[in-house]
């Protein structure tokens, strides 16, 4: 792959992050100012999934920046 491949992956990966941030965001906005029943609680269904794609997507990310980094080096 070249550099410009790599960047346009990581622009792709760097946008779906955003978006994703910003679903879980919309999602806990009723939650924002922090009540106290609805700190302790476990996720389920979409908000599971938010969390987990965020969490992929993450070291997705790390991981083509780190492999940007040795082929480009």
């Amino acid at each position: 792959m070249s550099n410009t491949a790599f960047t346009i992956v990581l622009l792709l990966l760097s946008l779906s992050l955003i978006g994703v941030l910003l679903l879980q965001v919309r999602g806990n906005a009723g939650q924002i100012f922090g009540q106290a029943e609805s700190t302790f609680r476990s996720r389920r269904g979409i908000e599971r999934m938010l969390f987990r794609a965020t969490i992929v997507i993450a070291v997705v990310w790390i991981a083509v920046a780190i492999i940007n980094v040795r082929v480009a080096g």
